[in-house]
């Protein structure tokens, strides 16, 4: 069963926009090098843009589609890109149509019986599917106690099912393709506390737990974090996760 993520991400189309971190740039030199050519990708569930704006640097047309009309409003606009309002699992795409498929951080929401035909049916021969996704964030010792004591335990109750398939990092899902070799990334961001303090508002699981208790561990989270963090830029890291594989039919 697929979750609606109209309902879960639209709301903050504009944060998500502004305070999801940026993919690693040695993702998309491997995903180029992975493909048959450079002729034209689909980016689902494109949120913001930021992979379709990667891939356009290379790759000649880029579609780019989310089921979320806020989240096509708030994407990052480029000539090469056509953005458009689509489900995952049923598209207005041509067979064979694209050399590369790619999802970020969405995969988990997705009705994967249905959207794995669809792939199969839009890739080229040779074709490219990738996804990827990023766990937990890590900064110091210090700052990583009171996160998980202020934040990762009161909403742990909050993740939905979907969430355990990003926390396994995609390991558990069944592929349908040729499998590739990923490559050994790490997800790396310089940010002020209010960036992190953003990011970690975007999740899914806080915006639930908000919902139902308030906003007073949010602000609790961030008073504690105050001297911890002091008025620098921090290095956030999070452990990297793609799966890559090729369309052999």
């Amino acid at each position: 069963m697929s979750i609606d993520p109209r309902t879960l991400f639209s709301a903050t189309a504009r944060e998500y926009a502004l305070y999801r971190p940026r993919y690693p740039r040695a993702l998309f030199e491997y995903l180029f090098d992975c493909c048959p050519d450079l002729d034209r990708a689909w980016d689902c569930a494109t949120g913001s843009g930021q992979a379709a704006v990667a891939l356009a640097e290379r790759f000649a047309e880029i579609e780019a589609t989310d089921a979320s009309p806020e989240q096509i409003e708030n994407a990052e606009p480029h000539e090469r890109i056509r953005y458009s309002l689509q489900p995952a699992e049923s598209t207005n795409f041509p067979d064979r149509h694209f050399s590369l498929v790619t999802v970020g951080q969405a995969l988990h929401w997705f009705d994967l019986e249905a959207f794995w035909p669809e792939v199969q049916r839009v890739l080229k021969p040779r074709g490219v599917f990738a996804a990827w996704t990023y766990t937990w964030p890590r900064v110091t010792e210090s700052i990583d106690r009171i996160v998980a004591t202020r934040l990762l335990d009161i909403i742990a109750g909050y993740w939905l099912p979907h969430n355990q398939l990003v926390m396994e990092g995609y390991a558990s899902i069944e592929f349908p393709f040729h499998e590739l070799p990923p490559p050994s990334l790490t997800l790396q961001q310089y940010w002020t506390l209010q960036q992190f303090l953003a990011y970690v508002g975007t999740w899914s699981a806080t915006r639930r737990a908000v919902d139902e208790l308030g906003d007073e561990f949010l602000r609790e989270l961030s008073e504690g974090l105050q001297d911890a963090w002091g008025d620098q830029d921090r290095e956030v890291t999070m452990d990297f996760y793609c799966r890559t594989g090729r369309h052999e039919s």
